[in-house]
C-alpha cells in the first residue's frame, strides 16, 4: 500500500504541473492543476502514515475528491464560473477532519471503527460527512454535466468531442460506481472479518486509477471560450410559454423556410445565436418551437438536412466527390462529426451507404 501512495503522489503532482504550464491555460485547467495537486498532497499523507505510524490514520479522499470533481465541473459547464476564496469552504470538511485525526492520532481500523469509546462519535460524524458529501456533489456534477450537453444541442449545430465532454460523464459515473463498490466492500470486510484495510487499499489503488485518467484526458481538453453558451433568458417550463399557438406556427413557419429555402444548414458554423439573428427572433423562442411542434432540438433539426444533403449528393451518380468532401460541402465541420451524426441518424456509414446504393 505504501507503494501505491508514493506512486500515487509523484504521478499527481507531476499531472498537476504539467496541466498547470500547459499551452494556453485555461480557467478548468487551473482548477484541475490544484485538484491534483491536493491529490498528491493526500496520497503523501498516506505515505507518511505507513511510514511513520506503520497504518494509515482516518482519511477520507472522498471529501477532498467529491468536492473538486464538482468545482471543476462547474468550471468547464458555466461560464460564469470564476475562483474565489469563498470556494475554499468546500474543502473545510476534509482540512477539519484530517487535522483532529492528527491531532488524537485515529487510526484506520473497521475492527475499532464502532467500537464505542471516546472517539466513537468523531467516526461517526466522519462517516456521515463522507455519506452526505457524496450525496450532495455526484449528482451536483452529473446534472451539470447532463445540462450542459443538452443546451449544447440546443445551441450548436457541430459538436465536437471536446465540447460535449462525454469523458466527464463517463468518468463521474464510473466514480459513482466506484463509491458503491467501496461501500460494499467496506460491508463485506466488516461482516466477514476480512483485513480491515482492504477497504482503504481499494479506495487508494482506484483512486490512482482515475488520477492517470484525469492526467490523460485533461490534458487533452480545451475549452473553446469563442462558443461559449450563454443564457439569453431564465428557463421556463413550456407549459408556462406565453407564445400564443399562432405566434409559434409563423416561428415554425419561418424556421421551416430558413432551413428549405436559405438552407442555412450548410453553414458550418450555423448556431442558435445566428439562426436568431437572421430570423429577427429570440434564441429561447426559437428553441421552445423547435422542441414542442417540431419535436428536435437545434442540433438534430440541422444535421437532419444535412444528412438529407449528404445522401442526395450520395445517390447522384454524376457526383465525383469524395465522401468527405460531401460531409464540408453539406456543413459538417469535422469528419468525426459527420460520420458519428451520419450513422447515428440512419443507422450506417456514409461508406456504407454509398455502396448500397450504387449495387
Amino acid at each position: 500500500m505504501s507503494t501505491i501512495a508514493w506512486i500515487g503522489f509523484c504521478q499527481s503532482l507531476f499531472a498537476a504541473i504539467l496541466m498547470f504550464n500547459k499551452k494556453e491555460t485555461s480557467l478548468p485547467d487551473k482548477v484541475l492543476s490544484g485538484w491534483l495537486a491536493l491529490l498528491a498532497i493526500d496520497f503523501m499523507i498516506c505515505g507518511l502514515d505507513y511510514e511513520i505510524y506503520g497504518q494509515p490514520l482516518l482519511s477520507s479522499s472522498f471529501l477532498l475528491f467529491n468536492p473538486c470533481l464538482y468545482l471543476y465541473v462547474n468550471s468547464l459547464t458555466r461560464p460564469p464560473f470564476t475562483l474565489r476564496w469563498i470556494q475554499v469552504i468546500h474543502l473545510f470538511p476534509f482540512l477539519l477532519f484530517e487535522i483532529y485525526t492528527y491531532i488524537i492520532k485515529e487510526p484506520f481500523s473497521l475492527d475499532t471503527f464502532f467500537l464505542h469509546d471516546r472517539n466513537y462519535f468523531f467516526r461517526l460524524v466522519f462517516a456521515s460527512s463522507t455519506i452526505l458529501s457524496w450525496c450532495i456533489y455526484i449528482p451536483l456534477s452529473l446534472i451539470l454535466v447532463n445540462k450542459h450537453r443538452m443546451n449544447l444541442k440546443n445551441e450548436l449545430s457541430n459538436i465536437e468531442k471536446n465540447e460535449s465532454l462525454g469523458w466527464v460523464l463517463a468518468f463521474a459515473v464510473f466514480y459513482v460506481v466506484f463509491c458503491i463498490f467501496a461501500v460494499v466492500i467496506t460491508v463485506i470486510a466488516y461482516e466477514d472479518n476480512l483485513n480491515p484495510l482492504t477497504p482503504h487499499i481499494y479506495n487508494y489503488s482506484t483512486l490512482l486509477l482515475m488520477v492517470y485518467v484525469l492526467s490523460f484526458y485533461g490534458l487533452r481538453q480545451q475549452v473553446p471560450v469563442n462558443r461559449i453558451i450563454t443564457e439569453e433568458e431564465p428557463h421556463v417550463p413550456y407549459q408556462y410559454s406565453t407564445l400564443s399557438s399562432d405566434t409559434k406556427q409563423i416561428i415554425r413557419q419561418n424556421i421551416v423556410r430558413c432551413f428549405e429555402v436559405d438552407r442555412v444548414y450548410l453553414n458550418p458554423d450555423l448556431n442558435m445565436d445566428i439562426l436568431s439573428e437572421h430570423l429577427s427572433t429570440p434564441k429561447y423562442q426559437l428553441t421552445e418551437v423547435l422542441n414542442t411542434l417540431i419535436g428536435m432540438n437545434f442540433f438534430q433539426y440541422v444535421n437532419y438536412y444535412r444528412v438529407e444533403a449528404v445522401k442526395k449528393m450520395l445517390s447522384d451518380p454524376k457526383n465525383k466527390f469524395s465522401i468527405e468532401a460531401i460531409g464540408y460541402e453539406c456543413g459538417f465541420s469535422s469528419k468525426s462529426s459527420f460520420y458519428t451524426v451520419f450513422k447515428n441518424m440512419t443507422g450506417e456509414t456514409p461508406v456504407l451507404y454509398r455502396k448500397k446504393i450504387t449495387v
